[in-house]
């Protein structure tokens, strides 16, 4: 074969070799690297691939590939996957990410200037930080309570009024909001995630008599209230954002026994091949600019204490160190040992 290339070019065998050297070493420049990042899809996927990656790509010379699916999904991938990981960044709600850390799938986040100016609670731990927050609180049609002259809700009681029968929307306990919503009536009742009873108790008497629907999905949601079948939903403050930019007449409230803290946190897988742009991934994340863009476009507050939002993009997020005061935190621990118990329970008492 190198007499023929020798014969054909008219170049010396060495000159050949020369050349096929000189070929192998610009294929292997031009190879691109790949970081691969798991998050969500819906309007999280659309933000992250026109503004976010982009620059990142561009800056470090890499190409990100966005790995879409719900937190549970990119949970069980990293599972399946470990010893083999296909994943370099994963960005997960809070609480599948706690489970992520104490399975040891998460590396140790590097320090950085950008780490100082975050709020405490965003440190989940050695191995994960917050990105951005929501909030789980009440979402409710206004105009539809205007009609039939209802007050406007203030509180989680809002739930168990008989008025609501038959237009009241609950996410199952699958579901991060459903969750909250459980355990928000736990504590109402006496209870809290070590004593669960109380708001089981709430959930099957008082609240699942006025219940139209177990709505699984956040979409499914929105197309209930859109639909006006649903009039009132826990809901999260970055989901009420992307419905109300759609124009639709919904209300978003903090109940006054404290709406409940959804951070959205992000980390470095423990076996991965490009560990130095992961870590530099999750920081850029939590710069100014992407979370100013992370709060306007997806409703996600800022973990970031001084970055400035817009009023009109204030007034719709978690934001200020005041407002992030009175945000409740979940017992991940507490909840995590006992979530499978609780699914079973649910599934055989709440949705029947």
């Amino acid at each position: 074969m190198m007499q023929a290339l020798c014969r054909r070019s008219r170049v010396k065998p060495s000159a050949a070799l020369g050349v096929l050297a000189l070929a192998a070493a610009s294929t292997f420049a031009h190879a691109e690297t790949t970081l691969y990042v798991a998050n969500v899809g819906g309007s999280n996927e659309q933000l992250y691939r026109q503004k976010i990656i982009p620059p990142f790509e561009k800056a470090h010379d890499v190409k990100v590939v966005y790995v879409a699916g719900n937190s549970s999904d990119t949970l069980a991938k990293l599972q399946a996957q470990k010893g083999h990981q296909q994943i370099n960044v994963a960005v997960m709600d809070d609480g599948p990410m706690y489970q992520a850390m104490q399975l040891g799938l998460c590396a140790k986040v590097d320090d950085a200037p950008v780490m100082k100016d975050l709020y405490p609670l965003a440190r989940l731990g050695p191995t994960a930080v917050g990105v951005g927050m929501v909030a789980t609180g009440i979402g409710y049609n206004e105009d539809a309570f205007k009609k039939l002259g209802l007050p406007a809700p203030d509180s989680w009681k809002a739930l168990s009024d008989a008025r609501l029968k038959g237009k009241l929307g609950v996410p199952p306990i699958t579901n991060t909001y459903g969750l909250h919503t459980l355990v928000m009536l736990a504590r109402l009742n006496g209870g809290g995630e070590k004593n669960i009873d109380p708001g089981f108790t709430a959930m099957t008497k008082q609240v699942g008599p006025n219940v139209l629907s177990w709505a699984p999905t956040p979409g499914e949601m929105d197309g209930l209230m859109q639909a006006g079948d649903v009039i009132l939903a826990p809901y999260g403050s970055g989901r009420a954002v992307a419905l109300q930019n759609t124009g639709f007449p919904l209300k978003f409230i903090y109940p006054k026994e404290g709406g409940v803290a959804l951070q959205v946190a992000a980390c470095s897988l423990a076996e991965n091949a490009q560990p130095q742009l992961s870590q530099q991934f999750v920081q850029y994340l939590l710069s100014p600019d992407v979370q100013v863009m992370q709060a306007q476009a997806i409703g996600l507050g800022p973990v970031n204490r001084t970055v400035k939002l817009a009023p009109d993009v204030a007034a719709r997020v978690p934001y200020g160190p005041d407002q992030i005061a009175k945000l409740t935190a979940m017992d991940w621990t507490t909840i995590n040992q006992h979530r499978t118990e609780w699914t079973e329970r649910w599934n055989r008492s709440v949705e029947r």
